[in-house]
């Protein structure tokens, strides 16, 4: 009886119930795109993050840069070149190998770290800086001096003088490089994990001081190496084994070597400059951060929210606006969707008046006439939610279909945690020399999880129950009497 008599009222008020519905479809729409951006902006930063830290990488301990003192100067690269005087024609090349961005951490700081509670793993790694000067120097030549002219008398001068050089020089090219000593016992965490070896292969565990290094596809590209080809550094040649290609489009170094390679050539033995950590439980991340800062003096911990707060663009713009203008629409927008549904419902069950008196007057109790209307607002919110789904899921598609492009603005070297790029720049961008600040463009899509989706059905039942109770409460109160006031 309940099943035939609701489809019997849901065709005779087909209009009305997709009014009801359609109220509903678009509030149940609006938040399925909302989330969906959402979801898409917060995959967009995890991945300019990517970039900036590696793969399972919670936060990152390092050691600012003191700054000089009174009278003292930064570093400057210096090169010297032997005379060699019995060929001008020899060419002279130097490699100068940098520690950069940070001060280093003695690698003993890393089992430190990794024995602090909450830590899972802990990785050291060494950011260095190669600068590479070859050319050749040009002899000059002795040109002797001319006789001068018009001495007194009218008769010829002496000479002007004991000649004079002509000729010679230098010419040098500069080329500069970032490299990135690796742990090759531990190549599940820190830079080298955004990106994927597209050809040759990674290091083995067993290569922890082998001459062999995996270059970054773009650099390789520019220089023309690839697979089985050497790069030489400070005369030292490495095998390359892999090429690699960062998933966000920007590599975190262009040579990554064995950590002890590294600290070889940079002259930091047992040195570290970033010690790259996973916490065990990702709730806990700030506690974990505290709890390092707290016994490891002197060391500036930076966390993926850190690093999140300085990027800026289109992409923190968007991102703001889902977040919050677009939260608070979705939920402004639903609520009116609610209570529009809640008003049509009452508003038909007041045209319903000597309806549902005439079958109280033949016997149904209020509790069986509010169960009545409750059903058929259910079966308008069940209806309105799939079709808000529907439309939910083809707004999500039109967005990562046409792919908005969004730029990551990431700060450099501006001194505060997490400032920009984590190599290159040092470490979370504290500020190597001459860093500067660079755009990533990533492509906005619009995921839908099955969260979401079970959100949609949720928010139709509730919407649903929300008109139904209204209804239901406004009919229950009818009384028979009504019915016969109401017979014409």
């Amino acid at each position: 009886m309940f099943f035939t008599y609701l489809r019997r009222e849901l065709r005779r008020r087909r209009k009305a119930a997709l009014v009801v519905a359609s109220g509903l479809a678009l509030g149940i729409a609006l938040v399925i795109v909302v989330n969906s951006v959402s979801s898409g902006m917060n995959r967009a930063q995890d991945k300019v993050l990517e970039s900036l830290y590696g793969l399972g990488t919670d936060m990152t301990v390092t050691k600012a840069a003191a700054p000089p003192g009174e009278g003292e100067t930064t570093r400057r690269p210096r090169f010297e070149f032997d005379a060699q005087d019995n060929d001008d024609t020899a060419e002279q090349a130097r490699d100068l190998v940098m520690v950069q961005g940070f001060e280093t951490l003695a690698s003993s700081t890393v089992a430190q770290v990794g024995k602090q509670d909450g830590v899972g793993d802990a990785v050291g790694g060494l950011s260095v800086r190669v600068m590479k000067v070859n050319g050749q120097f040009r002899r000059g030549e002795a040109v002797p001096a001319q006789p001068r002219q018009g001495g007194p008398g009218g008769g010829t001068g002496g000479t002007g003088g004991g000649g004079e050089v002509q000729g010679g020089g230098a010419a040098f090219d500069v080329d500069s490089y970032t490299a990135y000593g690796t742990d090759v016992t531990e190549q599940d965490l820190g830079p080298l994990t955004s990106s994927k070896i597209t050809s040759g292969r990674t290091f083995k565990a067993t290569e922890t001081n082998a001459k062999v290094v995996v270059l970054d596809s773009a650099y390789a590209k520019e220089k023309s190496l690839g697979v089985g080809k050497t790069l030489t550094i400070s005369k030292i040649p490495y095998q390359v084994i892999g090429i690699a290609t960062a998933d966000s489009g920007d590599a975190a170094a262009n040579v990554y070597l064995p950590l002890t390679q590294a600290q070889s050539l940079a002259g930091a033995k047992d040195k570290v400059t970033t010690v790259y950590v996973r916490a065990k439980d990702s709730q806990r991340i700030d506690a974990v951060k505290q709890t390092i800062q707290k016994n490891i003096s002197g060391t500036i911990v930076t966390t993926s929210a850190d690093l999140a707060d300085t990027v800026s663009g289109s992409l923190s713009t968007a991102s703001d606006l889902a977040s919050g203008v677009g939260k608070w629409l979705s939920i402004l927008v639903l609520v009116a969707a609610f209570l529009v549904a809640g008003l049509l419902t009452s508003s038909a069950v007041s045209r319903r008046v000597r309806e549902f008196g005439t079958l109280k007057a033949l016997g149904w109790k209020s509790g069986r006439v509010t169960r009545q209307v409750a059903g058929e607002a259910l079966v308008n919110g069940l209806f309105g939610g799939a079709l808000g789904i529907a439309l939910g899921l083809a707004g999500a598609w039109l967005i990562t279909t046409f792919s908005p492009t969004l730029t990551a603005q990431l700060g450099g070297g501006g001194g505060g945690a997490g400032g920009g790029r984590m190599f290159g720049a040092g470490p979370a961008g504290q500020g190597g020399p001459g860093s500067t600040s660079r755009a990533l463009d990533i492509a906005l899509t619009a995921p839908v999880s099955l969260t979401t989706i079970g959100l949609a059905v949720a928010l139709a039942v509730a919407g649903g129950l929300v008109a139904g109770g209204f209804g239901g409460w406004r009919a229950s109160r009818l009384r028979p009497a009504d019915a016969l006031r109401r017979v014409e």
